[in-house]
């Protein structure tokens, strides 16, 4: 930046942005998007059939997700009929699971396109839905993992893991359903299964992610391992965990190397969104700060 701009300062402008700023940076991160899984075959719809499935089954989604953080639904009839459920994570409020997936109709249809099934995982919710035949996938399948720096934790850092992943697994079942929260030391540990899972489906399902997490992600500090029914997220917290309350969702950074199963590579390609609207407008402030300046030049 040059002398020139720094010599005649905007104070008003400059207020704005340092009031800005920290707006941009803490914006919750609940819509960013972790994944998508997308049907190779396209929908056939001549008549519109499905199309109006859809919508209905969209319509009662969003409306059920302002007073439950799971639903599931069908619409249409035969081999006609659509089914498709949503999902939030189980710390959200109602308030933030409807703003959650109110986003994910737009974003299914404009990452997917009209396909027979579809599924969209944001740090926040997913949605997903499938036609009537639809195959169907293991409920412990592998559709997505990212893992964290690795050889960051010290001496003692997978003692210290697996102990935390042991205590996930003695509170699942304790009735919170379906998701819960754990910490041991300085780990952190979160997981959530389907919202129709019963309790040992349940367990057997987080069980899988924990031991997926030990292989796929060796000494990685943190991870997330999502399988089809259910999924986790553990970190490590060198200067203490957070609150029971307030889970991290620091999902992606630029330490992190993510990947998807081999099986279904075509269903869950990464898709990484940072702060690009946040940029853009302090951007777009500081060319309005930079042509103010230039019309008191030329007075």
């Amino acid at each position: 930046m040059s002398s020139h701009l720094s010599m005649k300062p905007l104070p008003f402008l400059s207020l704005f942005l340092l009031f800005v700023l920290p707006l941009v940076t803490s914006a919750p991160d609940n819509s960013n998007l972790v994944y998508k899984g997308c049907a190779n075959q396209p929908l056939p719809d001549p008549n519109g059939v499905y199309s109006s499935a859809l919508s209905a089954i969209f319509g009662t989604l969003i409306q059920q997700s302002s007073k439950s953080k799971f639903y599931k639904t069908t619409s249409g009839s035969g081999q006609a009929s659509v089914s498709g459920l949503f999902q939030c994570r189980g710390d959200l409020s109602n308030v933030d699971c409807y703003s959650c997936v109110s986003r994910l109709p737009i974003l299914m249809d404009k990452l997917c396109g009209k396909t027979v099934a579809a599924r969209i995982q944001l740090l926040g919710c997913y949605m997903l839905y499938e036609v009537s035949g639809f195959s169907q996938i293991s409920g412990m399948e592998l559709l997505y993992k990212t893992c964290g720096k690795t050889n960051a934790g010290g001496n003692g850092f997978q003692q210290r893991r697996d102990s935390a992943f042991s205590s996930m697994e003695s509170v699942i079942g304790s009735g919170n359903g379906g998701f819960y929260t754990t910490s041991y030391e300085s780990m952190y540990v979160l997981g959530q299964c389907q919202g129709d899972l019963g309790t040992s489906d349940c367990g057997n399902c987080v069980k899988s992610a924990l031991q997926r997490a030990q292989v796929e992600c060796g000494s990685s500090i943190s991870g997330q391992i999502y399988l089809h029914r259910c999924f986790i997220s553990y970190n490590y917290y060198p200067n203490g965990t957070p609150k029971p309350n307030k889970p991290s969702t620091s999902y992606s950074s630029p330490s992190s190397s993510s990947s998807s199963s081999g099986s279904n590579a075509g269903k869950t390609a990464a898709i990484i969104l940072g702060g690009a609207a946040g940029v853009g407008f302090l951007i777009v402030l500081l060319l309005i700060a930079r042509k103010a300046m230039k019309k008191d030049d030329g007075k």
